[in-house]
């Protein structure tokens, strides 16, 4: 070894200072290194599983959203349809309701106005009483007995076709 430039005992020297220098890095630097890379990439792989839970969960949620947003639409719609008919029922009851009230209105008129049509008939029957027995008494010349000839008159209209009751 000689030849090679290298002293024996300097060369054992330093290789047992080399495997103490190892052993030294080996048990102070390498496996805490060791340790702290370990747990740096379980602390790695713990947040990307966190991070997938993440996006599961969000996903999750989207189509959680999405079903209630189509639900929400779908009782919108029923709650358009009923209010459409509701409010066709009301416009058909007030309808009705406005039918008869006119009717009602037609039914009062039409006995009004039979009322008024019986009024002028009876009145018209007293003057045309009156005015024959006032013919009549010019034609005597003397007074008749009122009463007992409007019974007559009327008793002759009643027969007559003219003023017949409808």
């Amino acid at each position: 070894m000689a030849g090679l430039g290298l002293d024996l005992p300097t060369f054992i020297s330093q290789l047992i200072s080399f495997l103490i220098l190892l052993a030294l890095l080996t048990f102070f630097g390498y496996k805490p290194i060791r340790a702290m890379l370990d747990q740096r990439s379980r602390k790695i792989k713990e947040s990307m599983e966190r991070e997938e839970a993440t996006k599961k969960e969000f996903e999750q949620g989207q189509l959680t959203a999405q079903e209630q947003i189509s639900k929400a639409r779908e009782e919108g719609q029923g709650i358009i349809t009923q209010a459409t008919q509701i409010g066709g029922k009301l416009k058909e009851e007030a309808r009705g309701e406005a039918r008869q009230e006119a009717q009602a209105i037609v039914d009062r008129t039409r006995v009004e106005l039979e009322r008024e049509r019986d009024k002028a008939i009876d009145d018209l029957r007293r003057e045309f009483v009156d005015t024959s027995i006032l013919a009549a008494e010019k034609v005597i010349r003397e007074t008749l007995d009122k009463e007992k000839h409007r019974s007559l008159i009327e008793e002759t209209l009643k027969g007559s076709v003219t003023f017949k009751e409808n």
